[in-house]
């Protein structure tokens, strides 16, 4: 593990967390208290913890499904919510994990219809078999941190759509493997508007149809019309993932510099769907910059920073070094496999 690769996991992370908390706030952010998280924080971090739990099982086993993993890791989320009807995965010790453990994943804070709805039917959809039709921007925010693991994993953009694609469909898929595919890049050493660029021409042809990219429109209105309110206003007209993106890649470019990412969230938040926006700016410029450039009083206020911020390191610290060791191999970390059972 770099200390690079540290700080590009941890400002996205938390990035995506404050991001969330901020924009639920909208443009009017109390001077005190708590910066609540939303669904949309709360369900990725039970992405990062499906994807740890994927990559311990293949590690162990040898075999293994990690969009199946991460549906695990969705149900323990919905068991935790007390949502009816989603059938657990085991009948003792249910849901397991140490984020069983955390009580803000358990509070109602939003809802996520076409999660639930996946859930509670039973199936999990496939990339070109989806469950449903929604193309809401869960889909998309819940996934961007699967884009860190782009030195490990040779297609991270697969990776996330096939994971969006458990509960949503078409451009909600497509815009989940842009948002990974712009993280990858920035993870891998390109500068914010190389990696959002870079995003446009990667092959995606895992999909079905081509789908127009909402990156392109973001990227011309932020060299023609930048830091406009009535622009953003028309690439987010509402809650569909592909608005989100857009949306968060044009402040993203209107504020790239380091000192600039507060103004960036403020500015996310105040247009109509502020949360996803901003979730996507933050995990943006926060892997862009690092941790260390988000607004210090924001994050020590933010009620899931310590728990994102855990899940950023032993994300990276499970592909860099399998704490609990390998099929072949004793880890250093005896205890890593009851935080992250592999299953």
């Amino acid at each position: 593990m770099t200390t690079k690769q540290l700080s590009t996991a941890r400002g996205c992370v938390l990035g995506l967390v404050l991001g969330d908390a901020i924009g639920a706030a909208g443009a009017e952010v109390p001077p005190d208290g708590s910066l609540r998280a939303t669904t949309g924080a709360q369900l990725a971090c039970f992405t990062m913890e499906g994807v740890i739990r994927a990559h311990v099982r293949a590690t162990h086993r040898g075999i293994c499904h990690p969009p199946s993993v991460v549906w695990h890791a969705y149900t323990r989320w919905a068991a935790m919510q007390g949502i009816l009807d989603v059938k657990p995965l085991q009948e003792e010790n249910w849901p397991d994990g140490w984020l069983a453990q955390v009580p803000v994943l358990a509070a109602r804070r939003g809802s996520a219809p076409a999660t639930v709805t996946a859930l509670q039917n039973g199936t999990m959809g496939e990339i070109g078999k989806p469950v449903g039709g929604s193309v809401g921007a869960h889909g998309l925010t819940r996934v961007l941190p699967v884009g860190l693991t782009a030195e490990w994993v040779p297609e991270p953009a697969r990776f996330a759509a096939e994971i969006a694609a458990t509960t949503h469909a078409g451009k909600a898929v497509h815009a989940a493997a842009l948002g990974a595919t712009i993280i990858a890049g920035i993870a891998k050493g390109q500068g914010l508007e190389e990696a959002v660029q870079q995003s446009q021409w990667e092959s995606l042809n895992f999909l079905e149809q081509p789908v127009e990219s909402p990156v392109a429109s973001a990227v011309e209105a932020a060299r023609s019309q930048p830091r406009q309110t009535t622009k953003l206003a028309r690439l987010v007209p509402d809650a569909r993932a592909a608005a989100a993106l857009a949306g968060g890649v044009y402040v993203a470019l209107c504020f790239p510099g380091r000192d600039q990412i507060r103004d960036a969230l403020l500015f996310a938040a105040s247009c109509g769907n502020g949360s996803h926006v901003a979730a996507v700016a933050g995990a943006l410029l926060g892997a862009a910059h690092g941790a260390d450039a988000l607004s210090v009083d924001w994050v020590s206020r933010l009620e899931l920073a310590w728990v994102a911020d855990v899940l950023a390191r032993d994300l990276i610290a499970e592909f860099a070094d399998e704490p609990s060791g390998t099929e072949y191999a004793q880890g250093g970390d005896p205890y890593w496999s009851d935080r992250y059972p592999g299953w």
